[in-house]
Formats: C-alpha cells, structure tokens, sequence
C-alpha cells in the first residue's frame, strides 16, 4: 500500500480528494432529504451536531501526520548534508595518497558526487534512479579497492588509514539517505485522514440540509481547504516531486568546489 501511494502523481491526488469529499458532502444532503421525506426526524440533532466533533478530530489528525510528514522531510535534508560533507571529507583524504591511488580515485569522486545528485520529479523505483544506484555502488566497491590496494602497499601510512576511515563513512551516509528516502508516513495514516475528512463533511452537509441554508459555495471552499491541506501533507512526504522538494545544494556546491 506504502510504494503504491508514494508513486502517485500529487496534482491527482488534490483532485481524487476534492471529488471525495464533495462526494461526501452531496452523500449527507441527500440522506437528510431522504430522512425528511421519510418522516424520521428522532435523530437529525444527533447526525447534526456530529459535524464539529468530526472536524475536531480531523485537525487533530491532520496536525499529526504534518508532524510526521515534517520530521521525514527534515531527516533526508540532514541526510542529504550529511553525505555531501562525506564525500567531500574522503575526497580531500584522497589527496593524500601516494601516487598512483591519488589520480585513480579523484576522478571517482567527481562522478560518485554528480550521481548523487536527484533530480526534481525523480522517483525511487524509476530506472534513471535505480541506474545511478547501481553505477555508485560500483564507484564505492573501486574506491574500496583504491584503498586496500594503498593500505597494502604501505599499511603504516596515516592518510591511507584516514582515507579509509573517511570512504567507510561516505558509504555509512549514503545508505542513511537511501533509508530516509524510503522512509514515508505509512499509508494506513493518509487513507485514515481522508477517512475522517468523508465523516466530517458528509455531516456537515448533513446539518447544512437540516437547517435548509445555502451550502454549496461553502462546502466548495471548505473541500478544497481540507484537500489542499491534505496533499500538502502528502506532497511534503514525497522527497523530489511535487512542489516541495529536498534541496540538493549541498551536494551542487561539492560538485562545484571540485572542479
């Protein structure tokens, strides 16, 4: 349920969730009219007043699932600062090998940095991602051989030792990323917040065609108020597509100091 959420377009999502709730709010005028024309009136208080407590709890989830949405969206940010200072640190490092290890591995790291690097609107299971994936796991397992090879040669050299010490943390950091990336608000979280919202309109609607008032325009206003909301929580757990994204500037501004 998570990797299919996750994969859906955001624009479709806002659209599918003002359809719902409109739906929702339609769902309980027409049972109040059904109710009205059917005589059964015992209850209509009851089904009315339900509208606000329903909201309530919608605030309330919402809020939560910001929070959620909030402290994953800050962790691939750390991440992402976290891996370009990585890098950096093992390239410098790698500056200090004897030759021929500090020619090998420099331009390595140039291109490690670059397929890092992830573009607005990529996503993780495209096969530009998974390539770029699989062509960095192939750098580190090079860049691993660099430094056996210089520990080898010499093993009682510090830079060889720092080097090593500073690729072991380069690739630590990388993995860290991959697992914020794929880190998302459970599924069940967002379906249970639309849940909410369908109950609260659909009884305000409800109440709405009780006191026989114009609420269309309203509940219009009010849909797409909860649904901008929503997607908004929903876009902010999605890393690199939708309008909020994870900023990649630190590793742009590595690749930049390179050269």
């Amino acid at each position: 349920m998570d990797n299919w959420l996750v994969t859906q377009d955001e624009w479709l999502v806002y659209a599918l969730t003002i359809v719902v709730l409109l739906g929702a709010v339609e769902g309980g005028v027409l049972l109040a009219r059904y109710r009205h024309r059917r005589g059964l009136r015992e209850s209509e208080q009851f089904l009315s007043v339900l509208a606000a407590p329903s909201i309530g709890l919608l605030a309330l989830m919402v809020g939560f699932t910001f929070s959620l949405a909030l402290t994953r969206f800050e962790a691939r940010k750390a991440a992402v600062l976290d891996e370009a200072n990585a890098i950096g640190t093992a390239a410098l490092r790698g500056r200090m090998l004897a030759d021929p290890y500090r020619d090998a591995v420099a331009p390595m790291f140039k291109e490690y940095a670059r397929l890092r690097v992830v573009g607005r609107g990529s996503r993780m299971d495209s096969a530009e991602t998974v390539a770029a994936m699989r062509r960095s796991q192939v750098i580190q397992d090079a860049l691993w051989d660099q430094a056996t090879a210089a520990a080898n040669a010499d093993p009682r050299q510090v830079p060889t030792g720092l080097f090593v010490q500073s690729l072991n943390d380069m690739i630590d950091t990388s993995e860290t990323r991959l697992t914020a990336a794929r880190n998302h608000v459970p599924g069940v979280v967002f379906f249970m917040l639309e849940g909410i919202a369908v109950v609260g309109l659909g009884f305000t609607g409800y109440g709405a065609a009780q006191a026989a008032t114009q609420h269309r325009i309203a509940m219009l206003v009010m849909a797409v108020m909860i649904a901008s909301v929503i997607t908004l929580v929903f876009d902010l757990d999605s890393p690199q597509s939708g309008l909020i994204t994870v900023s990649q500037q630190p590793l742009l501004d590595l690749i930049q100091g390179m050269g």
